[in-house]
């Protein structure tokens, strides 16, 4: 799970946020031609397009929460978009960082007739992350996000320090990621795609995804700008 430092054009006013659900083709390490080993999907939701994106570990099943990889975009002829920059190579020994591209290809959304189809990226974390200098503290956190009928939820248990000296607090280390992802499939509802690590099951679906009442009382999880509790945990828009 990667946040985004966006060097932007085309700022866009809160109402016309922008959304977009996009695939990795492939990834190659020049000079060696490239490939595609996973079934990468990302959310993207927020007011502004970009050129130059810094991407920083949130959650890291490597445990390279100091390192980021920055990268330029460029639209390809056939629509599609490639991504040239520098990151870690996790396949090699050390890791050593090597310059990459990515081709990315935009989806369609996926609609859910019948059903609310909205957008949101949501972070929780259990244990607070406000530390003392000195101090660490080991906490939970908990990404979900939703593009219309695509779904992710993500988390990591992980060891927050605040050092001697300093004002911010860094991620130490990190447990094993638990992941799951939803696809909304016509006539059946949400479906389970992907659920991976030890606590996926404990990871919230999208039916604990529910729209303000009627009443205006809280129920599961709610979305559209109201405060978030889901199951008693407090929640932070990111998106």
């Amino acid at each position: 799970m990667c946040s985004q430092t966006q060097t932007s054009h085309d700022p866009q006013p809160q109402s016309n946020m922008i959304k977009r659900l996009s695939a990795r083709i492939s990834l190659r390490w020049p000079p060696e031609p490239p490939f595609e080993n996973t079934d990468t999907l990302v959310l993207s939701v927020g007011n502004c397009m970009k050129d130059e994106v810094l991407f920083t570990h949130e959650l890291d099943s490597r445990n390279a929460f100091g390192v980021a990889d920055c990268g330029t975009f460029s639209a390809l002829p056939n629509g599609d978009d490639l991504e040239v920059g520098v990151m870690p190579r996790p396949d090699l020994p050390g890791a050593p960082v090597r310059e990459y591209e990515e081709v990315w290809r935009e989806l369609p959304f996926v609609r859910m007739e019948g059903h609310e189809n909205v957008s949101f990226v949501l972070e929780s974390a259990t244990g607070g992350t406000q530390l003392k200098e000195g101090e660490e503290k080991e906490i939970t956190r908990t990404f979900i996000g939703a593009i219309w009928g695509s779904f992710i939820a993500l988390r990591q248990t992980q060891v927050l320090a605040r050092p001697i000296g300093e004002t911010r607090t860094v991620i130490k280390s990190g447990a094993e990621v638990s992941a799951k992802r939803e696809d909304f499939v016509q006539g059946q509802g949400f479906v389970v795609r992907y659920s991976l690590g030890p606590e996926a099951d404990e990871l919230p679906t999208h039916s604990d995804i529910q729209l303000p009442a009627s009443d205006g009382s809280l129920e599961k999880l709610v979305v559209c700008g109201q405060d978030l509790h889901p199951q008693g945990k407090d929640v932070t828009v990111k998106e």
